[in-house]
């Protein structure tokens, strides 16, 4: 399975993933995007290449996004075609810590990105 995480935030994601541990007979692979925030101003292309990439990995279960409300909401109209939940502005190590309690409770193997759409919103 496979968590992307927006630049800023993937250092903490990855942090909270190896404090945690793998969930049982899981294995997460963290992709760090590429950054969406030049000179203090938002990169639309970018934010749209990051949630495209994720949405093409069938893989995907989460997507750790940008700090920005702005960023958010651009993303997340290309996430939410895919059923990808998006954890946004907050830091990367809550939302990874909450994707693994969620994929933890989670009891539908079969479909783990709508378990955790399902769990996550």
């Amino acid at each position: 399975m496979t968590v992307y995480v927006s630049a800023p935030l993937c250092a903490e994601a990855e942090r909270e993933l190896v404090r945690r541990g793998q969930p049982e007979g899981v294995r997460i692979q963290v992709v760090c995007l590429e950054g969406a925030e030049a000179d203090g101003r938002l990169d639309l292309a970018t934010i749209g290449a990051n949630a495209r990439q994720a949405v093409e990995d069938s893989r995907t279960v989460a997507y750790i996004g940008e700090q920005s409300p702005a960023a958010t909401r651009f993303s997340e109209t290309i996430l939410d075609s895919a059923d990808i939940p998006q954890l946004s502005e907050i830091p990367g190590s809550v939302a990874m810590s909450q994707v693994l309690r969620a994929l933890d409770r989670s009891d539908d193997s079969s479909s783990p990105r709508e378990s955790l759409h399902d769990e996550l919103g």
